[in-house]
């Protein structure tokens, strides 16, 4: 193979078969089941980025279940975590902390991509009876367990949508040949053409374990806020950079007395 033939196939790894193709990502029917839950202010100052800024006062996560039985590229999958929310030079929107899913194609897309902290497991999210229930396997063992009454109210669907509607933003770490970072930057991207398709709320209540390499439980449930049950079809956006922690310093910023070693 040629080096201009790398340069045009070129796009994800492996070169001759990528692990998930080019976008757009349309989802059909995608399903929530977000539980908010205020938690302890010092541990979540303590995994939250600058320069993202926490509400210290409210202290609040969003640990959330998605299904997404259609989704372009993705197949058939589901997907668990935290979503913090977060101020970022004055707008409103998420840092999404931790992800666990059972799909190898976004686990390496989202990575890749965006930046998604995207972990191999096992989540559910299905109706039995009269609830919704979420759950979180990490290997053998349950780590995340949320429940929520079945379509209790009707939520207000134009806050829903806002709330879809608002800014997210990730972590995006990717290492050099000799283990240091090459990327680590602040990606923010947006849901977009949203369909919403439902909205419903109800009682809640959400029950995390402690687990080495799924530590969704230090962030421990203090008092559950709300919940909310979703239904709706959209497309995942590509995101942009909004700030990057390699960055060399300005020219400016030199001292006097160090400038003469400048060209």
């Amino acid at each position: 193979m040629r080096e201009t033939d790398v340069k045009q196939r070129a796009f994800a790894m492996p070169l001759t078969n990528p692990a998930y193709p080019p976008g757009p990502y349309r989802f059909v029917d995608r399903e929530y089941l977000i539980i908010t839950y205020r938690t302890d202010p010092a541990k979540l100052r303590a995994v939250v980025p600058e320069p993202l800024e926490v509400d210290e006062r409210e202290a609040l996560v969003k640990y959330e279940f998605i299904r997404m039985p259609d989704s372009n590229g993705f197949g058939d999958y589901t997907e668990s975590g935290q979503v913090i929310p977060v101020c970022f030079r004055g707008r409103k929107g998420g840092y999404t902390h931790c992800m666990f899913l059972n799909d190898e194609g976004p686990i390496a897309g989202g990575r890749e991509l965006w930046g998604f902290p995207k972990k191999l497991a096992q989540p559910t999210l299905r109706t039995e009876i009269d609830t919704l229930i979420g759950t979180l396997d990490y290997g053998p063992l349950r780590v995340a367990t949320g429940t929520m009454g079945y379509k209790h109210r009707e939520a207000d669907l134009t806050k829903v949508k806002a709330a879809l509607s608002e800014p997210n933003f990730l972590l995006k770490i990717i290492p050099h040949v000799d283990g240091s970072p090459r990327i680590c930057e602040l990606v923010q991207y947006r849901l977009e053409d949203i369909a919403l398709k439902g909205a419903w709320t109800g009682p809640a209540a959400l029950a995390l374990t402690p687990h080495a390499l799924a530590p969704v439980a230090e962030l421990p449930v203090l008092e559950i806020i709300s919940s909310v049950h979703i239904r709706a079809d959209l497309t995942l956006g590509l995101g942009t950079v909004v700030h990057d922690y390699l960055r060399q310093p300005a020219r400016g910023s030199i001292r006097a007395g160090e400038r003469a070693l400048v060209f």
